[in-house]
């Protein structure tokens, strides 16, 4: 018996150890891996030591060698020459002692480890970015906004503005002879039109669109910081896309700052509802990897509605309009808006119920339909109509309408459109809703009027007649009635009522 107890003893103490053995194992390896100065000792090539042994030397040449010590890339090898390294020809190549490289590294060098990546994002609207050069946006930029007389022909407004979120044409700097030109190190000289620039879109000097630092911020590389909100908040921020401010005050970012130390954010892999639970980010629901789907470069993949235009439509009819009418067949990376509705509900539903997620799909669904429906369809129906009949000129925005109509559906709808999608009762409503109403009916509709009038005192008698009767029509529909004093009686009646109980609750 005693022998029995010992032999228990024995095995008991064993386990014990073991279990202690390996708990400390497990802390020690949490407190490494939290410690702020811990990293494996970076992979020097003997190529990246002669890069090295000149630039970390050197002021910002130090700071880029200390940040590429600590990224994942020294880990596993990836140094200067493997990024920067050119073949002879290259039009942004030249020879640097002893070796030839390129100053700026486009998808096509990342795509050479980062293959899947690369052509996830070249497919993505992110990549088409600078298609903005010719939309409305730059003709504020380099027309209202800025002139071309600055640094021979630059446009300030534009290329310190909206190229560097939507990226620029990079060009070299060129003699009169149309020679490229090298400082005195022999280091080809960009054009300051258009260098610096990160811009998500940017077109290379080798031919690619984009720029992967737009994200992933060069030399660290960070997948921490490309998961943080404030990383898109770079471009997603302002009065005309207000992701960032949205996300902030929706429950998904007021738990994310709340508890922002149990993100793992540096883990990998990052999966929603493993890795953490605290709280979705941008890159959770557009990028990041579920239990079920894999991690995307392509921001597109998971939205259903597009909430750029005047009127919105589902994200793949302009793509199927597109190929339609180049007679192509749709390319085999194309997704249905059905498909990326169902990728963005499989995020959804790693903290959420199918019948939440539906729920909310409703909501959404239904206020852009009240912003198309209301606003959208019938301000831009009006507005093409005075534009086609010469009721306005050919010169964008020097009338007091064009402003109006471009903030109703640029600045206010879609402030409320993407409050909606986000979560952000405050873009939806107060800086959303309520602005695009103020816009419509206290500016619009009374500018177009004046618009009309002005027609014909110009001889446009037809048009201003054909203008009007398909205001006053809209006026006096469903859904605006209520402005010409025209509301049923019923209802009239109804908010009566409402509106006495309001006072009522309040009064003494």
């Amino acid at each position: 018996m005693s022998q029995s107890l010992n032999s228990k003893r024995v095995i008991i103490g064993v386990l014990s150890i073991a279990f202690i053995a390996a708990l400390m194992i497990a802390v020690f390896k949490e407190v490494e891996r939290q410690l702020p100065d811990y990293r494996p000792d970076p992979v020097v090539s003997n190529e990246t030591k002669h890069c090295i042994g000149c630039h970390s030397e050197k002021g910002n040449g130090k700071v880029i060698t200390e940040q590429w010590k600590v990224s994942k890339h020294a880990e596993v090898g990836v140094g200067c020459l493997e990024c920067h390294k050119a073949d002879e020809g290259d039009i942004d190549g030249y020879e640097h002692h002893g070796d030839f490289i390129a100053t700026i590294v486009t998808p096509n060098d990342c795509g050479k480890c980062h293959k899947e990546e690369v052509e996830q994002f070249t497919h993505s609207h992110h990549a088409d970015a600078a298609a903005i050069l010719g939309s409305l946006d730059n003709v504020l930029a380099e027309v209202v906004e800025g002139h071309m007389s600055y640094n021979d022909g630059a446009n300030p407004a534009a290329a310190s503005g909206c190229w560097q979120c939507h990226g620029s044409k990079v060009e070299l700097l060129r003699d009169e002879n149309g020679n490229t030109m090298k400082d005195s190190d022999g280091i080809l000289l960009f054009d300051p039109k258009t260098w610096p620039n990160t811009g998500i879109g940017r077109i290379n000097l080798d031919g690619s669109k984009g720029s992967c630092s737009a994200c992933h911020n060069r030399h660290h590389f960070s997948v921490e910081q490309v998961r943080h909100p404030d990383n898109c908040g770079k471009c997603h921020l302002g009065p005309d896309h207000p992701q960032k401010e949205i996300y902030d005050e929706s429950k998904h970012g007021i738990n994310f700052y709340a508890h922002v130390n149990e993100m793992n954010l540096d883990a990998k892999p990052w999966i929603v509802g493993e890795d953490y639970i605290a709280a979705p980010t941008c890159a959770t629901c557009h990028i990041s990897a579920t239990p079920d789907q894999p991690i995307t470069h392509d921001v597109g993949d998971r939205i259903s509605w597009t909430l750029r235009p005047p009127v919105s439509e589902k994200v793949d009819a302009a793509q199927v309009k597109k190929f339609k009418k180049l007679g192509q067949e749709l390319p085999d990376h194309f997704l249905s808006w059905e498909q990326r509705r169902g990728n963005m509900q499989n995020v959804c539903q790693q903290c959420h119920t199918k019948k939440y997620v539906n729920n909310f799909y409703t909501q959404y669904d239904n206020m852009v339909n009240l912003y198309n429906d209301k606003f959208g369809k019938p301000a831009t129906e009006l507005y093409k109509m005075i534009k086609a009949n010469g009721l306005l000129d050919d010169v964008a925005f020097n009338e007091a309408i064009e402003w109006t109509y471009f903030y109703l559906w640029h600045h206010e709808g879609r402030r409320a459109r993407m409050g909606a999608a986000m979560m952000g009762p405050d873009y939806t409503q107060w800086h959303g809703n309520f602005e695009v109403a103020e816009r419509f009916y206290i500016d619009f509709i009374p500018e177009l009027k004046e618009v009309i009038e002005e027609g014909r005192h110009n001889g446009l008698t037809a048009a201003a007649n054909e203008t009007e009767a398909r205001m006053n029509e809209i006026l006096n529909s469903e859904m605006h009635r209520w402005f010409l004093g025209k509301s049923s009686p019923e209802e009239v009646a109804k908010r009566k009522e409402d509106a006495k109980k309001f006072r009522d609750r309040y009064s003494n």
